[in-house]
């Protein structure tokens, strides 16, 4: 065999790549309007899913939706109604402030105060950058 059939027939037996490169997946926000009152119920979850304590992520929320709200076990009660986009962008805006590490894109970060500083240092390639706090 010649090297051109043997290349067609090593592509022939690769196995089909999958495009899905994003491992990294942020919930969308689940609850719901009741009377003046908008209830999330699985903020809980989100602050797991990209590591974050919740009263971190409850906090950066009221300041951005400047709106009163209440951190219960079972959800999140904000003082106002907020349509459940607005929310989310206001999650996402969080994650790439807080979470995603600005070297390599990626979310294995952890928030570390040093003095009056706050870091994020990444833990996929070892980058470390100040953020606001």
């Amino acid at each position: 065999m010649d090297y051109e059939k043997l290349l067609d027939k090593a592509y022939e037996n690769l196995p089909d790549i999958k495009e899905s490169t994003d491992r990294f997946k942020l919930p969308k926000v689940t609850g719901h309007v009741q009377g003046n009152k908008t209830i999330i119920s699985n903020l809980h979850q989100i602050a797991q899913s990209i590591n974050r304590p919740i009263a971190h992520l409850f906090k950066y929320l009221l300041k951005e939706l400047a709106a009163p709200g209440e951190l219960k076990s079972n959800g999140v009660i904000l003082g106002s109604k907020i349509s459940a986009s607005r929310i989310n962008e206001k999650i996402e805006k969080y994650v790439y402030n807080y979470v995603i590490c600005k070297q390599c894109n990626k979310p294995d970060t952890k928030l570390k105060k040093e003095g009056n500083f706050i870091f994020m240092k990444c833990m996929a390639c070892g980058a470390k950058t100040t953020i606001k706090g």
